[in-house]
């Protein structure tokens, strides 16, 4: 019997994939006749080599935005569909890089390498995987951490004309950040490649690079890029909320973003609603923003707090962008143009800004010291109204409206000069005692400017304490009574004797 030889017989793989071809072209769209399987989000390959994404599709067509330029692509061209959703890679290699739309690094440092990939238009967590919002975010902006305080996980929208300060507020956040274990992730949105240099030096002068992230999609980058940007900053977000650490994302800005997509959907020939944007626009920011938030224990703890920005026209807040991200996010804060140009730096009108949070997110100590802030303020802008017209107030009014210009100084606040929360306790303990309630304002920039640098070298210990803890006790208080008192007898009242200002207070 004759051994039988078995041989292997090689079947050779079959990879089955969906072929459509290209049926139009036009400005960074593609019509695809073909691909009857494909899902919203799913990545295609052109055989010149380009990618793409499907961004709609109906019963005869599929609609895919291309990635990238379209130079290349030609009509008639075969599109393969590929087994995946878009996705872009994260990981801690990141920080302290430039990179663009699809993660691609931009600073000429090097490839980044990771190991790990989100998707890009990844679905927020579910309210029984979130947690309440109860720890701060200080941002070192006085106004902002005193009246309209941020918790880690909220979305505060930043709304104002354009010029008129809202990047500021959204670098000094990022700024103040520094040595306090939060990861930043700042996204430019079709904004002038020069005015990001400029905020790309400002964050490495102030030694903020090392722990952010620049998601860079600028105004000649293509629509596809504008359009991915926001998702991606979110998507890097998400990596690290995930690792239970706490994220900061400034989106700048998301008008810029709602006329790309405005500009893409026209292309894609959807029906054109309200001021022509599609009727989808709401969900398309309300998807984004919903994916901030603070993750329970079990998923992590980490946190993702939002702060989109958008603009204004002539301070008119009641535009269809502007209502659908005020009805979305949790508070805002509104840039008046009047206050910018009267000198009122942060120019944040405390009668139209809010947070939905509110002052459970305060410690102990910034809540007590910044009791009735918010109406005193109103007060003294409501009077100074009436003075404009001539109006005859009474000795108590002017007594408040000298307060009030206490007040007006003390919130005046440079750009790129967080202040600490210490720092923040220590002055409005001050004026809430009424002690700088007679100093005039070269005075009282002076106590501004040097005090609490006083006290640090005077008392350290006071500092630290007011530092760790988050209630104020009654020796705490009297200590820091004391210090004040010292500082105005030692340290400063050659000065005010100079200017001929009366002490009074303690």
């Amino acid at each position: 019997m004759e051994n039988l030889k078995t041989e292997k017989i090689k079947i050779p793989l079959i990879d089955v994939r969906e072929v459509g071809f290209v049926k139009d072209l036009k400005q960074g769209i593609a019509k695809v006749e073909g691909l009857p399987s494909c899902v919203y989000g799913q990545l295609v390959r052109f055989d010149s080599g380009s990618k793409g994404f499907v961004m709609g599709f109906n019963m005869e067509e599929v609609l895919v935005v291309i990635l990238g330029t379209e130079g290349a692509i030609a009509v008639g061209e075969t599109v393969t569909s590929l087994a995946e959703l878009l996705t872009v890679p994260v990981g801690d290699n990141f920080l302290g890089r430039i990179v663009d739309s699809l993660c691609q690094p931009l600073d000429k440092k090097g490839e980044i390498f990771s190991s790990q990939k989100y998707s890009v238009f990844k679905e927020a967590p579910g309210v029984m995987e979130r947690e309440p919002i109860e720890e701060p975010l200080a941002t070192g902006i006085k106004i902002i951490d005193l009246a309209i305080p941020i918790g880690r996980g909220q979305r505060e929208l930043i709304i104002g004309d354009r010029q008129t300060g809202k990047t500021s507020i959204g670098i000094d956040a990022i700024i103040n950040q520094k040595g306090k274990d939060v990861i930043c992730i700042y996204c430019w949105i079709g904004g002038p490649h020069v005015a990001l240099q400029k905020v790309i030096s400002t964050l490495a002068y102030k030694e903020a690079l090392k722990y952010t992230i620049i998601v860079s999609a600028a105004a000649e980058t293509s629509a596809a890029e504008q359009y991915l940007a926001p998702y991606t900053a979110s998507a890097l977000g998400e990596y690290f909320m995930e690792q239970g650490k706490h994220v900061l994302v400034v989106f700048d800005d998301l008008t810029k973003h709602a006329w790309i997509y405005r500009q893409m959907s026209l292309l894609l020939e959807r029906s054109p609603g309200r001021e022509a944007y599609p009727g989808d626009i709401f969900f398309l920011h309300s998807q984004l923003l919903e994916r901030a938030g603070k993750l329970k224990k079990e998923r992590g703890g980490g946190s993702m707090t939002f702060l989109p920005i958008v603009e204004t026209l002539q301070g008119d807040i009641s535009g269809y962008i502007q209502t659908n991200t005020i009805s979305i996010t949790d508070g805002q804060i509104y840039i008046n143009t009047v206050l910018f140009k009267e000198g009122f730096k942060p120019a944040i009108d405390l009668g139209l800004s809010v947070s939905r949070v509110g002052s459970k997110v305060q410690c102990a100590a910034i809540r007590e010291v910044s009791k009735g802030l918010r109406l005193e303020y109103s007060q003294y802008r409501e009077m100074l109204r009436l003075t404009k017209m001539r109006t005859h107030l009474s000795q108590e009014a002017k007594e408040k409206m000298r307060r009030g210009e206490t007040l007006h100084e003390l919130l005046i606040q440079p750009n790129e000069t967080p202040v600490s929360v210490e720092e923040e306790i220590v002055l409005f303990y001050a004026f809430q005692r009424g002690i700088l309630d007679s100093l005039l304002a070269p005075t009282l920039q002076k106590f501004v400017n040097e005090f609490f640098s006083y006290v640090r070298s005077e008392d350290p210990a006071l500092v630290q304490t007011l530092k760790e803890k988050t209630n104020i006790t009654s020796s705490v208080l009297g200590a820091l009574t004391i210090e004040i008192k010292k500082g105005l007898d030692q340290h400063f009242i050659d000065y005010f004797k100079k200017l001929k200002v009366e002490i009074t207070g303690l």
